[in-house]
């Protein structure tokens, strides 16, 4: 009976998990011409990218980039994310022994 709370505990924090993140995606329309996003929501955008790429399969009017930024810090900012983000996976990677 445990195991089965445990199961269902974690499937309902996983659903919770998943409808907070996707209430900040980029695309939403949240942001116009006036109010755009800035250097902080680049970094948010682009570590919500792969989430962002699952949604916009499903919904073509979630975006992965938000249209509406600043320009250049935004670009910085979402590259840094994305870079850190799949650059670290090759640093986990184990390194053969070369004997």
């Amino acid at each position: 009976m445990k195991k089965k709370f445990k199961m269902v505990f974690l499937i309902a924090c996983l659903f919770t998990l998943a409808g907070i993140l996707t209430g900040c995606i980029p695309g939403d329309g949240t942001y116009s011409a006036s109010r755009p996003a800035g250097f902080f929501w680049g970094i948010w955008h682009g570590w919500m990218a792969p989430v962002s790429l699952i949604f916009s399969l499903f919904n073509h009017k979630i975006r992965i980039y938000e249209t509406f930024n600043t320009g250049w810090w935004y670009d910085f900012g979402f590259y840094i994310a994305v870079i850190s983000q799949f650059g670290g996976l090759s640093m986990s990677r184990k390194k053969k022994d070369s004997k």
